[in-house]
């Protein structure tokens, strides 16, 4: 073992003490370009990682966005007055099929990246992904209707358990590498590329609407297959996470990827060494960990907030939004007008994405929650105001209500959820945890998927703009949760985040407890874990 790893503990956290501060800037206070330049290559690595996510955004807007083509409403849905519509169960289930998917496939990716690490589940939820890309391909083949509709809701389904394990694996990942001051913006990139898998479905419907048939849309399909072999290659070229190698006892292995992870002038030693003094603390209290244990003790609570923060996004009508183009031709709007405006829209979000780099180191998790929440409250009772009257205005106010809807959760909830969601659970549970969390989402997604069509869809409820007044109200309960529950976690290291919640610190006293007791506690703790 190396001098680092064998040097004792209460050295090795003195040593750490003294960086702290007599570096400038204080690590928690390191500006955003200049942490980059620190670490570059824990940078280059996680964006890489990202991309992963593109297939989800893809995937996300894909039946939303086909189901809006006339070539695949004409083939998978049925006539009503003058024109074709996708009838509400067959669209409820389509779009739910892949948080459902999601629900299974982020409990097994929970569990099989724990026991057989990050790279190979990656690898695994890419190499299943082809292939449910090809069962959407062919689910046009069967002569009777309903077979084409249940082959394709069986394709949707299939992909959405290997979004469920890619998505599971990056954010553990990501949560697990990355240092304390850039755990936010670069987690804040998952809703970035989303949005930027969403931008290039869009784009892709739009130009394949010139194509006649069957083509338009398998068109759509077939282009998912480049995205799904992205996550493949990232399998082989990614280090392994240090922390499950230290989980398996490898610390030389460990240590080796850590190097990969960061540059000449990092001491990857030191790292190692606190990740171990976390991991030994953890472990001192129990042995084994079990999907049942994110459930018990102080765990419970932390589990429980990442469910939460998993849920938000639903809370601030990501569904409706994902669903935009169909939802503005019910309102009213060209098909041609809907898919340009829903392209405008995801642009206008990646944008807010990309300053919400800035803005969850700036203001923090907790208060931009509250912020844009609210936000998106307000403009969502307007819009269903505007429902309550016919015309051209209405429906150019209610896209445009969208648009700024999906700019101002991107700045600042959309984000912010995933960040808290990821730096919430301990080490030992992160992946289990992750599973559990990205299961809620697939439980709040897919409720919100087969609910809304009924509340929207012309031949149901036929809310149309009216809608808006449903949203709202799902606004202020995320709202009322966020300030009860959701704690401000920005700026601390795993060990102080473990020292607050094994404090049952309340709430609202997380941003202003004092790190210097955590490292006294922390300090004492290592003295007790450390070899002889």
């Amino acid at each position: 073992m190396t001098d680092a790893t064998s040097k004792p503990t209460h050295e090795f956290v003195e040593d750490v003490s003294r960086t702290q501060t007599n570096d400038s800037p204080s690590p928690k206070h390191v500006p955003l370009w200049h942490a980059i330049r620190k670490w570059p290559k824990v940078v280059m690595y996680n964006l890489a990682l990202s991309s992963a996510i593109l297939l989800y955004g893809y995937d996300l807007v894909i039946v939303g966005t086909v189901s809006a083509m006339p070539a695949f409403q004409h083939k998978f849905g049925e006539a009503l007055g003058a024109k074709y519509i996708i009838p509400s169960m067959w669209l409820s289930l389509w779009n739910a099929a892949s948080p459902i998917g999601m629900m299974i496939g982020s409990i097994f990716g929970g569990y099989f990246q724990d026991r057989r690490g990050r790279r190979l589940a990656l690898a695994v939820g890419s190499s299943l992904s082809a292939i449910a890309v090809a069962i959407c391909y062919v689910a046009d083949l069967p002569d009777d209707i309903d077979s084409r509709r249940g082959v394709f809701l069986a394709g949707k389904l299939f992909q959405g358990m290997c979004i469920g394990i890619l998505l599971c694996v990056v954010q553990t990942y990501m949560s697990e590498v990355l240092p304390v001051v850039l755990r936010g913006p670069i987690i804040a990139f998952l809703p970035i590329f989303t949005l930027l898998g969403q931008l290039l479905g869009a784009i892709v419907v739009y130009t394949s609407l010139k194509h006649k048939g069957s083509e338009s849309y398998r068109i759509c399909f077939a282009s998912q297959w480049p995205f799904s072999a992205v996550p493949f290659v990232l399998s082989v070229l990614l280090p392994e996470s240090p922390t499950w190698l230290l989980r398996q006892g490898d610390v030389d292995k460990a240590l080796k990827a850590q190097m990969k992870l960061d540059t000449a002038g990092i001491d990857s030693n030191s790292i190692i060494e606190e990740l171990r003094i976390s991991i030994l603390a953890e472990e001192e209290e129990r042995a084994s960990y079990k999907y049942i244990d994110c459930f018990r003790g102080i765990d419970l609570r932390r589990t429980l907030i990442v469910c939460l923060a998993s849920a938000l996004p639903q809370f601030f009508g990501l569904q409706l939004l994902a669903n935009a183009s169909y939802f503005m031709q019910i309102v009213g709007m060209g098909s041609a007008n809907s898919l340009i405006f829903l392209i405008l829209g995801i642009g206008l979000g990646l944008i807010a994405n990309i300053a919400s780099l800035w803005s969850l180191n700036g203001l923090g998790r907790r208060l931009l929650c509250l912020l844009t929440l609210g936000a998106a409250m307000i403009l969502w009772l307007a819009m269903g105001i505007a429902g309550c009257f016919d015309g051209v205005v209405m429906i150019w106010y209610t896209a445009v209500t969208m648009m700024i809807v999906t700019m101002v959760c991107g700045l600042g909830i959309w984000p912010a959820s995933h960040v808290v969601a990821a730096e919430t659970s301990s080490l030992q549970l992160r992946a289990k945890t992750q599973g559990v969390g990205w299961f809620t989402s697939g439980i709040a997604t897919g409720v919100f998927s087969i609910v809304l069509p009924y509340m929207y869809n012309a031949d149901k409820g036929n809310l149309k703009a009216k809608t808006g007044f449903v949203m709202a109200g799902f606004a202020a309960v995320a709202i009322i949760a966020t300030w009860f529950f959701v704690p401000e976690m920005k700026g601390r290291s795993p060990m102080e985040i473990d020292r607050m919640f094994a404090l049952k610190l309340t709430t609202r006293e997380f941003k202003d407890w004092k790190s210097d007791v955590g490292v006294e506690k922390s300090l004492h703790m290592g003295e007790e874990l450390s070899p002889a």
